[in-house]
């Protein structure tokens, strides 16, 4: 066989080799809880590493427009995995929403209400009459009448505004709403505003302390998916983990593949995000584990505070099968 022959085969050959890993990519479409920010930093530096595809994921990440929005694409199958508040997840499976939680993000519920002192406000007794500004999806939202019977009010006392989540800060500051609700990762960016002008009350300090934002896949996905989960879940962990130790470079790769975002803000966050991904289950047992003790009491508080049209076994609702016990949060 002339020499030029065998180098087009070898050629070819070598053509077809690298073309394998790319056919056998599976894509995972996977959508956020909001726009992409300093709590999503390790999906992304996962990516710009090439973790999820050297899985054999193509993972392709969308924003969200909340926890509710995301459960609902999740649960109807119209994207496999996605990032919903824990809570809320608990509250649309006990209206039959089918989706399993495999990876804990925050071990801390990470929501709280803000005011400002000069309004007259000094807590959450002086909210009735006043208005809250707030995206229809956000969770803070779904877990209100929970917040507001555990802190003796009536949850139908305060008007809500439905504003956009960028828009808080500013809708605050202009008073054109009396209160909002936000993430603690986001608590640095209202220090900085309102100063000692600023109300806080953390939801968990409130007493309400529920797992919050979690990685949900649709049920039957899942079923028949296992060892693609396995994989992704395993290539999140390590990533979270990873971004632990080096979290400068996880959110300069969050920065690089997400438009508009200020490297000094996601920075913040992400040591907020840190606080939150900790508890005694996590540095213990395994990161993003979800504890089955705090698991039964979150679904005894869901069942306390809203009307499940249809009980479920919390046991149903999560799973630890996909975690590396020996991957923890730091002590």
């Amino acid at each position: 066989m002339p020499s030029s022959a065998r180098q087009f085969l070898a050629a070819c050959a070598a053509a077809l080799l690298y073309a394998l890993p790319a056919a056998a990519q599976e894509r995972i479409d996977f959508v956020l809880n909001w726009i992409p920010g300093g709590d999503h930093a390790p999906f992304y530096y996962a990516l710009s590493q090439g973790w999820y595809k050297a899985a054999g994921i193509d993972l392709r990440i969308e924003a969200g427009k909340g926890s509710n929005a995301t459960i609902q694409q999740v649960a109807l199958g119209r994207t496999q995995l996605g990032i919903s508040d824990m809570a809320t997840a608990l509250v649309a499976r006990g209206q039959g929403s089918q989706a399993v939680a495999v990876f804990a993000i925050y071990e801390q519920s990470p929501y709280g209400i803000y005011w400002l002192k000069s309004s007259g406000i000094r807590s959450i007794k002086d909210f009735p009459g006043r208005s809250i500004g707030n995206p229809p999806g956000d969770a803070a939202r779904v877990m209100w009448p929970a917040l507001a019977k555990i802190s003796g009010i009536d949850p139908n006392s305060v008007k809500w505004v439905n504003i956009t989540a960028q828009s808080k800060v500013a809708a605050l500051q202009s008073r054109a709403v009396d209160i909002i609700t936000d993430f603690y990762n986001g608590h640095d960016l209202k220090v900085n505003t309102f100063g000692a002008d600023m109300g806080y009350l953390s939801f968990r300090e409130a007493g309400l302390n529920p797992y919050g934002n979690s990685v949900l896949v649709n049920a039957d996905y899942l079923k028949t998916n296992r060892g693609t989960v396995d994989k992704f879940v395993r290539v999140t962990q390590r990533a979270y983990h990873h971004c632990v130790a080096d979290g400068r470079a996880c959110v300069e790769a969050l920065v690089a593949a997400s438009s508009g975002q200020d490297l000094k803000v996601q920075l913040d966050q992400w040591e907020r995000v840190k606080e939150l991904m900790s508890d005694d289950f996590a540095r213990n047992v395994a990161l993003g584990g979800f504890d089955p003790k705090r698991m039964e009491a979150d679904y005894t508080l869901i069942a306390t505070y809203f009307s499940l049209a249809k009980p479920f076994d919390i046991k149903t609702a999560y799973t630890n099968e996909f975690l590396d016990r020996n991957v923890r949060m730091p002590k």
